[in-house]
């Protein structure tokens, strides 16, 4: 393959690939310089973003043995990958956000002070990339024709980043055009695995360090990422940029970036459509909801993303959702086709690169979750043979597929419109087994910023650490504000005051996830949600009525659509039913919660939390 190459695509000795650059953004030449200087690639390579680029970057990636290439009649350009079992999840505990003063990053992260973080850092970059290559990515998140591109520029000496970030952002040639056109500012996003080659030395298949760092400089808005090669690790538009730092620039430019899905819903006797974003804690079904195949009839359902959403109050005063991403990084195990047969569709159409998962034996792959039956054999994502007797799981939990955004047939053609959709509730959920109702409405705006805040959910396998603990997680955010978390829940407070309350989204508390005293779940979830959504739309349109608890509005016994459900009224009831003695338990916690911001807290929140517990008192 690399014989039919055009030599001038082909990475370039360093003083060759910067004088012969494809921009003339000096900004942007200055600082691949400075990067090279330092790390000392063997070449540099500048990412153009075309089709032949990815084929050449995922075949060297198949002759390396990172990537395993699929079998082409059922994953077409489909490929797998495996990393090294230390490398499988974010490393929260060694994600930093580093601001001139502590208290502007909050004790929800951690924190370095920055000239001491960027000196460590240079120390370990110093020669990182020796006997690789370093590959540039101009990309943009959200639309290249926004009022306001988002540009970012990432350098990396993984091509599997570069595949990757091809599937999850708009990059290459047609990016840094524009950049150089308008001279654009930019997020610098420098990451490496952290395994330089000495000469004549072999790769390995995953190569990353032991000592990973992936460090975030809001205040500047740059982002260093070492040590991992793994997704939002090294794949740094996605919640290093899209999130963390584009928090910040939200903060300051009076918009929010978040952690939702963008889900439209519409009734098809009189085509009315409603946008929904809705948060969720990794792991927790963020995916399956914007991808719900609905079971009720008279609606349809399209999406606009899965993860990540920015919001912009519009030139109506309503807040508008735009998803800045252009795939899906979704996690595999739990994402079938009798749970979400949209997104297996649309991984079915191929161009995808799987991370964790199992290979099957005719050149697939497979996770558990994704068919009913299981195969008699399997090679696991750690390389060894697997049968349904294993005790261990095939795939990773935390494994993932990474697609096309536009492969999916629900996918709205709204999702093209840099204005963004307007959206008329947000949803905030986690994973409890108990005291969380299925879905609460809450009173007003500054009530459902309440809500958001002390979000709860138990821990899952997107993250390292123990699963299973309940965490508080204020807006499914807490791995992902890039400042203080009571400065980001006072911007939150602010909405009110940038354009008309009722034009604002209504707030709403979800939990699919709640156990009867068996363990069994009180309620079916994946494509039965869209009867819970179907109550949402009626309140925001003012159809439905709704019980008053001490919490907010939930569904009265015959406020959700059962038909041809097995769901009886009682287990709706109890999925649904605000319980004196849980919540003693939840308030408790709160406070504890509560307590933890120190004078960061904004008092209307202090105040939302004595008056919950005044309507428990009563």
């Amino acid at each position: 393959m690399e014989d039919s190459v055009d030599p001038a695509a082909a990475p370039q000795p360093v003083q060759h690939a910067l004088s012969n650059a494809p921009t003339t953004h000096e900004e942007l030449l200055s600082w691949v310089a400075e990067v090279a200087e330092l790390t000392r690639p063997d070449s540099i390579y500048w990412v153009d973003g075309s089709e032949e680029e990815y084929a050449r970057l995922t075949g060297q990636l198949v002759e390396a043995g990172t990537l395993t290439r699929l079998n082409p009649d059922t994953f077409p350009n489909s490929f797998a990958a495996f990393s090294d079992p230390k490398d499988v999840a974010r490393v929260e505990e060694q994600t930093f956000i580093c601001t001139e003063q502590e208290r502007d990053s909050g004790f929800t992260n951690n924190w370095m002070e920055p000239s001491r973080m960027k000196a460590k850092l240079n120390t370990l970059f110093d020669g990182a990339m020796r006997g690789r290559t370093m590959y540039v990515i101009p990309f943009v998140m959200g639309h290249l024709d926004a009022k306001d591109p988002k540009f970012g520029v990432e350098i990396t000496d993984s091509a599997y980043v570069v595949a990757s970030m091809r599937i999850m952002a708009r990059i290459g040639q047609d990016v840094l055009d524009r950049m150089t056109e308008l001279k654009a500012s930019y997020v610098p996003a420098l990451h490496s695995v952290g395994a330089p080659l000495g000469p004549g030395e072999q790769d390995v298949v995953w190569p990353c360090n032991e000592d990973k760092w992936i460090v975030h400089f809001p205040e500047e808005r740059s982002i260093v990422s070492y040590g991992s090669g793994y997704g939002g690790n090294a794949l740094l538009g996605k919640k290093c940029y899209s999130l963390r730092i584009a928090s910040a620039m939200a903060r300051d430019e009076g918009w929010l970036a978040e952690h939702m899905l963008i889900l439209k819903m519409t009734r098809t006797s009189d085509r009315k459509t409603h946008y929904i974003c809705a948060a969720f804690p990794s792991a927790c079904g963020k995916t399956n909801l914007a991808l719900l195949d609905p079971t009720i009839d008279g609606w349809e359902v399209e999406t606009l993303g899965d993860d990540i959403s920015w919001l912009r109050i519009g030139d109506d005063g309503r807040l508008r959702a735009v998803n800045p991403e252009t795939g899906l990084f979704g996690v595999a195990p739990g994402t079938g086709w009798g749970t979400n047969p949209n997104a297996m569709r649309g991984i079915a159409k191929g161009n995808s690169i799987f991370t964790n998962v199992a290979l099957t034996d005719d050149g697939g792959v497979w996770w558990e979750g994704m068919s009913d039956e299981t195969p008699g054999h399997l090679i696991d994502w750690k390389g060894n043979d697997w049968t349904p007797e294993s005790d261990q799981p095939a795939a990773h939990p935390n494994s993932r597929f990474c697609t096309p955004i536009d492969q999916l047939d629900m996918i709205a053609p709204e999702y093209d419109d840099p204005e963004g959709v307007p959206v008329s509730a947000i949803l905030f959920g986690g994973r409890r087994k108990t005291t969380i109702p299925l879905v609460t409405e809450s009173r007003d705006w500054t009530n459902g910023v309440f809500m958001g805040s002390t979000l709860s959910s138990e821990t899952t396998a997107a993250a390292s650490g123990k699963v299973g603990v309940v965490r508080r997680d204020p807006m499914a955010m807490l791995p992902f504000i890039g400042y203080d978390a009571g400065d980001y829940l006072r911007h939150w407070l602010s909405m009110p005051e940038r354009t008309d309350e009722d034009k604002l989204p209504k707030i709403f508390l979800v939990n699919w996830f709640r156990r009867a005293a068996d363990n069994s779940f009180l309620w079916p979830g994946f494509g039965e949600n869209s009867r819970v959504i179907q109550w949402v739309i009626d309140r925001v349109e003012g159809k439905a009525d709704a019980v008053d608890t001490p919490i907010g509005q939930v569904p009265t016994p015959d406020g959700l659509d059962l038909t041809g459900l097995s769901t009886t009224p009682e287990q709706v009831k109890a999925a649904a039913v605000v319980d004196d003695v849980e919540w003693q338990a939840e308030l408790a916690d709160i406070e504890a919660w509560y307590e933890r911001f120190g004078d960061s807290l904004p008092t209307v929140l202090r105040e939302q939390l004595d008056r919950l517990n005044e309507r428990f008192s009563r």
